[in-house]
């Protein structure tokens, strides 16, 4: 019997240092983790700071919702000791799915694996090598921030300084928490031990991404993570990725299924088979964090503001459309409820039949102290993917404003999403993360 835990604990520690590449630095791992994530008004990103490299460097990076990993700009001003390359043929570069490698001397155990870094926000990519460094991100309890922890060789590629074109002023790369091994959530998940599960809850103001176990809790004390408050629906293959550091890849971008639309609890007629998936990757309803309105195909548009505005009512005067909005009413004709302005409500009817509500605070925007108008935006027919000309992937892409003070949960292991709809009706917002106090 003692040769046989002796075996066991060979075996034990014979896995340990299999996975030490993406091991967490700590005495006792956390059961969660967060990151405070800030909306800038001129640009609409959501940005985050991480800290990484030896010395220690906050960075700020715009959050990328099907981002396939962190990248960050690596010609200005990037010193690290604990920086290495990920070799070509390693099991670190198999996980990103690349097949590609930069020749880095006279022998192929130098060769250097080489990813696809891409910048959402102008549709232009690069190829960037692909390296490890130590990155710090705070542990939590759930109520409150904890102490930082760091994963001693967290997966990353770098970009040329030309990708940061169109970001944030002082944003210095991109965060992705897509749907892949090498995203935020899967390599955070394998150095804890986490659920492989994520929760972005964006506001207009500040917001916050959970990584690992429940409670979510926002002030004054609602755990908005609870089962019986969420909605739960399948996450859902685009057999197409448009950006991948290996052809034939699906996307790691997030899509739910829609089969139908509601306003003001009536049907909205449109030609519905734009919902479903094609060869060339078209269909479906993909969540951004990139967008920052709900972008629906042009027939699909039309059908909904058409149908917005009879349910509306002639009471309600239209205005002169202010871009990049179709349809804009005088507010002073528009009351006011908890859940933001007295608009019908806007109900995505998804593939299981659970219903995604939005209302006024989510549909609507204020583009003056006398003008709101409908907070989607008119994404053009559907084209095949070609680089140079501006296409539509998916007949709807549901935006920042759309998902704002919403709880989303990402649950990879068991491929669902789960949604709160509007927080506002719980009296609590995705501000409210206590983030003055430490746990």
């Amino acid at each position: 019997m003692a040769s046989w835990h002796r075996f066991v604990l060979f075996c034990s520690l014979l896995f340990s240092a299999t996975i030490s590449p993406l091991a967490a630095k700590t005495t006792s791992f956390p059961k969660a983790l967060v990151l405070r994530v800030t909306k800038d008004a001129s640009t609409h990103q959501y940005l985050t700071h991480i800290t990484q490299r030896t010395p220690p460097v906050p960075i700020k990076v715009a959050v990328d919702l099907g981002g396939q990993f962190l990248w960050v700009d690596c010609e200005k001003g990037f010193n690290s000791s604990t920086k290495k390359p990920v070799p070509c043929r390693s099991a670190e570069c198999a996980l990103s799915g690349s097949g590609a490698c930069t020749t880095n001397g006279g022998s192929p155990s130098e060769d250097v694996c080489s990813v696809i870094p891409y910048n959402p926000f102008i549709s232009t990519s690069s190829s960037g090598d692909f390296f490890q460094d130590i990155v710090y991100i705070q542990s939590t309890n759930g109520f409150n921030p904890g102490k930082l922890v760091s994963v001693p060789n967290f997966l990353f590629s770098c970009g040329p300084n030309s990708l940061l074109d169109g970001l944030t002023s002082g944003a210095v790369g991109i965060a992705g928490l897509g749907r892949n091994k090498v995203a935020l959530p899967s390599l955070l998940s394998a150095a804890f031990g986490f659920p492989r599960k994520f929760g972005v809850c964006l506001s207009s103001s500040d917001g916050v991404v959970f990584f690992g176990k429940e409670p979510y809790v926002l002030l004054p004390g609602i755990d908005v993570s609870d089962t019986n408050s969420l909605t739960y629906t399948p996450l859902i293959r685009n057999p197409i990725s448009l950006i991948s550091s290996f052809e034939g890849e699906p996307s790691a971008e997030y899509f739910i299924g829609v089969k139908s639309i509601k306003v003001g609890e009536k049907p909205v007629k449109f030609n519905t088979s734009l919902l479903s998936f094609d060869s060339e990757g078209h269909g479906g309803a993909k969540i951004s964090t990139v967008d920052p309105y709900t972008v629906l195909e042009t027939s699909i548009y039309k059908a909904v503001v058409s149908a917005f505005v009879k349910a509306l009512g002639p009471k309600v005067p239209k205005v002169k459309a202010v871009a990049p909005f179709g349809a804009c009413f005088n507010a002073k004709y528009i009351g006011s409820t908890r859940g933001g302005p007295a608009v019908p409500p806007i109900d995505l009817v998804l593939r299981n039949d659970k219903v995604w509500r939005i209302f006024g605070a989510n549909s609507m925007v204020g583009v003056s102290s006398d003008v709101l108008c409908l907070g989607f935006v008119d994404g053009g027919p559907l084209h095949f993917v070609d680089w140079g000309v501006k296409f539509t992937q998916t007949a709807i892409v549901i935006g920042g404003h759309q998902i704002e003070d919403n709880l989303l949960q990402f649950d990879l292991g068991a491929s669902r999403l789960g949604f709160s709809s509007s927080l506002l009706f719980r009296q609590t917002t995705c501000s409210n993360f206590n983030f003055t106090s430490t746990a």
